[in-house]
């Protein structure tokens, strides 16, 4: 689940691949042809001296999906871009002709991590829990060319919404899988991954069943050694949630990281925080320089900062498990 702006590579279903078939989407434009994009782009062409019609704008789309209603709104100051939402809170905005572009903070943030996960340009075996509109996904391959990407998303109609109307290139070594997250991850080949990407929401809400020890022990169980976890959450004050996801990922990992707006960590505001979790020492480093030159600047907290901030929270067990807290009204929504 994607949060609006705050104002203040190789064949990816080859034999190697494993978990539920990825679901096909309609055949994708030859990569020399610009991908025409939802909804009507032009008008028939002009009779020879007549003046010319003016391009007809794209419409929005709307559909019942698996969970809810999908919009894809088009964004009147870039060509096709489009904001995707599901009972009208904000899941992904992508833009088809600059995939480098993120105009959401927690998308924002995410990048930050996946850029820092491995030397630049290295192409990366990433595995994204959570699919909206593969905007990640369309980051890495455009960011580390090569780079083989399963995403798994539970909602089978959302994905092919997507996949029809904002189609993937060719080569972009991305599969789709319509998919429980955590059962996907369960039955994943042991360390198959690089990076493991958790941004599952339903609604506006983290499923209870991937907030859990054995969820954090299933992601532990695909990330090679030096694999990395990343994860968007959204909580705020007293934060008790979040707080409780550091505990459970801090029993499983060694090293641990939290991005967030320094607004969210005073209790200002309820919003998404990064989590990251690995075996191996984060780079840390790059991490806050990259954040704290972000347009919308955050704070990385680790170490001991984090350890107080985490405080006397347990890491959670399935049966005690529960949601993220429901966001207060207005908090992510659009129009």
């Amino acid at each position: 689940m994607n949060e609006p702006a705050d104002p203040t590579g190789p064949d990816p279903t080859g034999p190697d691949r494993t978990g539920p078939e990825p679901i096909p989407g309609p055949e994708p434009l030859p990569a020399a042809e610009p991908n025409p994009g939802p909804g009507p782009t032009s008008v028939a062409e002009p009779h020879p001296g007549a003046e010319s019609l003016p391009v007809a704008e794209p419409m929005a789309v709307t559909r019942v999906v698996d969970h809810g209603t999908a919009k894809l709104l088009p964004d009147v100051d870039r060509e096709r871009a489009w904001l995707l939402t599901v009972d009208g809170a904000p899941q992904s905005y992508v833009d088809l002709d600059a995939p480098t572009y993120l105009e959401f903070e927690y998308a924002r943030r995410l990048a930050h991590a996946l850029d820092t996960a491995a030397a630049p340009g290295r192409p990366l075996d990433v595995v994204h829990l959570g699919g909206g509109a593969l905007t990640l996904p369309r980051y890495v391959a455009a960011t580390r060319a090569g780079s083989r990407q399963d995403v798994v998303e539970a909602d089978r109609g959302l994905l092919r919404l997507v996949v029809e109307k904002l189609p993937l290139p060719a080569d972009s070594g991305i599969a789709v899988h319509g998919a429980d997250a955590r059962a996907w991850v369960e039955a994943a080949p042991e360390g198959s991954a690089d990076v493991v990407v958790g941004d599952v929401f339903g609604g506006s809400r983290v499923p209870a069943h991937l907030t859990s020890d054995a969820y954090a022990a299933a992601v532990r169980r695909v990330l090679r050694a030096d694999g990395c976890y990343v994860a968007n959450l959204a909580d705020g004050s007293p934060f008790t949630f979040l707080r409780s996801q550091l505990a459970t990922f801090a029993a499983a990992f060694d090293e641990l990281a939290l991005i967030a707006e320094p607004g969210l960590l005073r209790g200002r505001r309820f919003g998404n925080a990064v989590l990251l979790a690995g075996h191996e020492p984060l780079d840390l480093a790059a991490l806050v320089r990259r954040t704290a030159a972000d347009a919308f600047p955050a704070r990385v907290v680790h170490g001991d900062a984090l350890r107080k901030f985490i405080g006397d929270a347990q890491a959670v067990r399935d049966a005690e498990a529960v949601p993220s807290p429901e966001p207060p009204d207005g908090a992510f929504s659009v129009g």
